[in-house]
């Protein structure tokens, strides 16, 4: 460990109300919100539920990034407080502008009356702004942060607000004169935000090597780089990995558990990979959901549903596709998916690498083989190829911001009308993630048709014997696990197979 170059200054440091705003007395695992609301007394965002649910909390960070400045909202009440080092964090007090007037974004609130108790409010505003940035005109580049543009050119589409809203809930309005505040805010006079000025505030509170932040007896470190992080793991394989907090996170705010010395990830370069090499996509552990899931996208849009339907977009914005397949909760949206793509997971610790499928990475519930010292670097997903179809399928209570009951993956490859190969994976069924070993087994060389379908829905109460909770019984979950895999049949049969929108309520939405 000695051996590290890290900080010594002791003090986070991040952009704050146009200056660099520092904090040397706080704990590793205080939140974001904690600080505005009980340190700076900036009561605008505010806390209902403490785990990422309601979205009340929602801010936005911006980060310097190899191509400029990103702007992402998130749940401030799940974020850690060091992980702002070298970032910029804006609130909903942020948005008025120089003159005392409304941003456009609080302005088509008022107009719209989108606000009743007012509770929810600050982070619908926050989630509006982080769409607003998004579409043309507020980011002109000739538009400062006080000036007033031309309204944006183009109507933002409902499926885009609806997406930027998921992570918000509200009990009074019933969401309608939100929307209708979110077409509005187009409409008015724009108000640009100078992202250069952003990334010249930014560039220096940039570290050069890694900074480590000590309160009492925990200490939190950020490495830099991949070595780095490889010899802080090493030196200390009991300390908590930390990607997103979108999980960890909740262990503070709801159980209340020490999480003793945190290592996080999210300053380490080499983990934010997103690149085509031997025939797969390789994903870095450090790549954002919604950064990862855009990507392979292009690849697989089947997936496009299960992008919109993962949690919300402020969960997306921070968590990451490595910690989803870290964590290795049996009811994880993202294994399924990968395990039936035939994903690879890549291992590092100081040996090197060590490289294996997904599938083999779960071991019993919340078991994985992986060492002391080791980290999940990445995820290897294979490029699509000539007569492979693959869907991927999530059931739920909501439609999105929601855990799966069941989510169902197949992936089968057709020489003709024969099965050559086929893979059938699911989450919710058992322990761990699953494939359906005997199912396939049955499967493979068969023909695919009908008779051979009912075989294999026949063979799944062989593969999985799912558990009764509070989200589903066992009884329902084999029923529609063995229905899911009907609909997958009458998507791909050989026959007149199904259109997506034949099958699926939400192809529209």
């Amino acid at each position: 460990m000695s051996a590290i170059k890290s900080t010594t200054d002791n003090v986070i440091r991040f952009f704050y109300r146009g200056e660099v705003h520092t904090v040397d007395q706080a704990t590793p695992t205080r939140t974001i919100l904690q600080h505005l609301r009980e340190d700076l007394h900036c009561t605008g965002s505010k806390e209902g539920c403490a785990e990422g649910d309601c979205g009340a909390c929602t801010v936005v960070i911006g980060e310097q990034t190899a191509d400029g400045v990103t702007l992402k909202s998130v749940n401030s009440c799940i974020q850690f407080l060091p992980t702002l080092d070298g970032k910029a964090l804006y609130t909903v007090e942020d948005l008025k502008q120089d003159d005392g007037a409304l941003h456009p974004v609080q302005q088509a609130m008022v107009e719209c009356h989108g606000s009743q108790c007012g509770f929810c409010t600050p982070g619908f505003v926050m989630s509006l702004w982080d769409l607003y940035l998004k579409n043309d005109g507020s980011q002109a580049p000739s538009c400062g942060s006080a000036k007033q543009c031309k309204p944006h050119s183009q109507p933002i589409p409902r499926k885009d607000i609806d997406i930027a809203l998921s992570g918000n809930l509200c009990r009074c309005t019933g969401y309608r004169p939100i929307i209708d505040a979110a077409h509005r805010m187009g409409e008015l006079p724009a108000v640009g935000f100078d992202r250069q000025a952003l990334a010249q505030a930014l560039q220096p509170l940039q570290r050069e090597e890694m900074f480590v932040y000590k309160q009492g007896n925990q200490t939190f470190y950020a490495p830099r780089t991949l070595a780095q992080l490889v010899e802080v793991r090493a030196a200390y394989p009991s300390a908590r990995i930390l990607a997103g907090s979108t999980d960890v996170g909740l262990w503070v705010t709801k159980q209340m558990r020490d999480l003793g010395d945190i290592i996080y990830l999210g300053q380490v370069a080499e983990l934010n990979v997103l690149e085509v090499r031997d025939q797969q996509l390789e994903i870095g552990a450090g790549v954002t959901l919604n950064d990862a899931y855009a990507e392979i996208c292009k690849l697989y849009p089947e997936l496009s549903e299960m992008w919109q339907r993962f949690a919300s977009l402020p969960i997306r914005n921070a968590g990451t596709l490595g910690g989803n397949v870290a964590n290795g909760s049996p009811i994880g949206d993202s294994p399924p998916w990968l395990i039936a793509l035939g994903a690879q997971v890549v291992l590092r610790g100081p040996a090197g690498q060590r490289v294996m499928p997904l599938e083999a990475l779960y071991l019993d519930y919340m078991k994985k083989d992986m060492q002391a010292d080791e980290f999940v670097e990445a995820l290897r997903i294979p490029l699509p190829y000539a007569g492979r179809h693959f869907r991927t399928y999530k059931l739920a209570k909501r439609f999105d911001q929601d855990i799966s009951a069941v989510c169902a993956a197949f992936s089968i490859t057709l020489d003709g009308d024969k099965i050559t190969d086929i893979r059938i994976a699911f989450g919710g069924m058992a322990a761990t993630p699953k494939r359906a070993a005997l199912t396939e087994a049955a499967l493979r060389g068969q023909k695919w048709n009908e008779e051979t379908l009912e075989a294999a829905v026949a063979l799944m109460t062989d593969d999985y014997k799912p558990l009764s909770d509070m989200r589903a019984s066992s009884e329902y979950r084999m029923k529609t696990s063995q229905n899911l895999l009907r609909r997958f049949w009458l998507e791909t049969r050989i026959d007149a197979p199904l259109r997506t929108d034949q099958v699926n309520p939400f192809v529209c939405a």
